[in-house]
């Protein structure tokens, strides 16, 4: 008899054997002075594994490969081997090309306690200032966007909005004299985290202070002292720049004439601040991040790669990519993988790739957070210049200028689990009140509630400003309600200049981003509004 049929038998025979004594067993009732009889149970192999297993021998399927992860810790490995000076370590010099720089030697106060004693503001500018230094138009960046929105003889390299901006385009450099600049807390030029710290000659990392949206403008204000521009024609800026376009008119209502707010909002709302949030969670947990002081180390750059994916996300629509990329893999040919395999993830693979290591992880932190604490109703307005005043009146009495209990974070994690909380502002809404978008569109006719009346409020500085709004229907980061919301309490705060354009799915699938690829109808409708 072959091995393999006499194991099968003595299989069979211990079976049988097992079933025979469970059956008598079962037969002889249990009295109350007898026990149990101790049966030794044989555990079996499982039915789909006929053979023991076998120790030190081959596995029953081949490791899966990994090229993802394999380039990342390649990219580790490399900037390892780079051993250079804390002035220009490992990580990458976060530059766009030749700027202009002003330097204020003034400190600067910011809302949240903090103060700068000195800073710098990277600037670009096309178009020409005339005499009375009337045709100034501010351009206000996205989350991580430079200050090169055109090309220049300086750095020739396309920039960021070089179809909308020159002669006969939306900004008209032929009427106007466009500045743009890198915001503060940025990277390309402008002070923020990865800058030097006068007081020690060493980089802020997260010693820098937190920033608001306010802190940011208040910056390029002295960026048009300095020029000499005592008001602008028009405050322009989409994305975060259309938050800052706002905040510009608010601050500054004599100094800025004409507003345009692109795919923006007057107050940060739960899912963008949420979509932030995970993106610097991400980042943090990477632990090449160091609390922020990785600088003359290896970089965060794996973290970076994922927040920039997400974000990626948030920026185009599923309709595009539908479109775009449907169901289809790179390489049908091969099996499925768990690296980068679906054309969609290849696509934000590659947005991650690009972004990872030219841009300041820290400084991503700080403009993200400024993003989330933006908020123009009149209450946090009040609470912020009254946080100032006393901030002020510290630093007269001589409290050290540089460390304060109201620029540290003392937050620390709840000892009890989230539960829901009644929402303040829910009373300042009559139920019912709605306003619908103008033009009868069937994609702006979705009713909304009511702007609150502290928003309204906030905004009564720019009831004399005429005031641009657009939105763009399939922008899931800033959903077109906001931009309603905006034109909504302008007109309720006394402004009956507003514009308020919305696009529909048909007219624009590019979501959020679309305020950077459609010139014909985002270029057209502000060139309109300038002229």
């Amino acid at each position: 008899m072959k091995p393999q049929v006499r194991i099968a038998s003595r299989l069979q025979d211990a079976s049988a054997a097992t079933a025979a004594s469970s059956s008598a067993t079962r037969a002889r009732p249990l009295t109350t002075t007898q026990t149990a009889p101790q049966v030794q149970v044989h555990r079996q192999q499982r039915p789909f594994s006929a053979q023991p297993a076998r120790r030190g021998g081959e596995a029953s399927n081949p490791a899966m490969a990994f090229p993802c992860l394999d380039a990342l810790e390649t990219r580790s490995a490399t900037l390892r081997k780079q051993t250079r000076s804390d002035a220009s370590g490992p990580e990458p010099s976060y530059t766009a090309g030749a700027t202009q720089t002003f330097h204020c030697a003034e400190p600067l106060l910011l809302d949240w306690g903090g103060r700068l004693r000195e800073f710098d503001i990277a600037y670009e500018s096309w178009g020409r200032l005339n005499a009375d230094r009337s045709n100034a138009v501010l351009l206000h960046t996205g989350l991580s966007a430079s200050s090169h929105a055109h090309s220049t003889p300086e750095n020739p390299q396309p920039g960021w909005w070089e179809k909308f901006i020159g002669p006969g385009l939306a900004l008209d450099t032929d009427r106007f004299h466009v500045i743009c600049t890198n915001v503060l807390g940025g990277c390309y030029g402008s002070t923020g985290p990865s800058s030097i710290d006068p007081a020690d000659g060493n980089r802020y990392a997260t010693r820098f202070p937190i920033l608001t949206m306010h802190d940011m403008v208040r910056a390029q204000f002295r960026l048009l002292d300095h020029l000499g521009i005592a008001k602008l024609h028009a405050s322009v800026g989409s994305s975060m720049g259309g938050m800052q376009s706002l905040a510009a008119g608010v601050l500054f209502p004599d100094r800025v004439g004409r507003i345009v707010s692109i795919s923006g909002c007057a107050r940060s709302h739960p899912y963008s601040i949420a979509m932030r949030h995970t993106q610097r969670q991400v980042l943090m947990m990477d632990p090449n991040w160091a609390r922020g002081f990785y600088y003359s180390r290896v970089p965060p750059h794996a973290g970076m790669k994922l927040a920039r994916e997400i974000a990626t996300v948030t920026y185009r629509s599923g309709p595009e990519w539908e479109l775009r990329f449907g169901r289809r893999r790179a390489d049908p040919s091969k099996p499925p993988a768990l690296c980068p395999d679906f054309l969609i993830e290849t696509y934000l693979d590659h947005a991650g790739e690009k972004f990872c290591l030219t841009y300041d992880p820290n400084s991503l932190l700080y403009v993200s957070k400024a993003m989330d604490l933006f908020d123009l109703g009149a209450d946090s307005q009040r609470t912020t210049a009254a946080r100032r005043a006393d901030r002020l009146r510290s630093l007269q009495d001589g409290a050290d200028d540089e460390t304060t209990d109201a620029a540290t974070c003392g937050l620390t994690l709840p000892d009890t689990p989230y539960e829901e909380q009644p929402d303040p502002s829910s009373s300042s809404n009559s139920p019912g009140d709605e306003v619908a978008s103008e033009n009868n569109n069937p994609a702006t006719t979705q009713q909304h509630p009511q702007p609150p009346a502290d928003l309204v409020a906030g905004l009564a500085a720019l009831q004399s400003h005429p005031t641009l709004v657009m939105g763009v229907a399939s922008d899931i980061l800033f959903p077109a309600w906001q931009q309603r919301e905006v034109a909504a309490a302008l007109r309720l705060a006394g402004n009956d200049n507003v514009s308020h354009f919305e696009l529909s799915e048909e007219q624009s699938m590019f979501g959020h981003d679309t305020f950077l690829l459609d010139v014909k109808n985002v270029g057209g409708a502000v060139g309109d509004f300038l002229r």
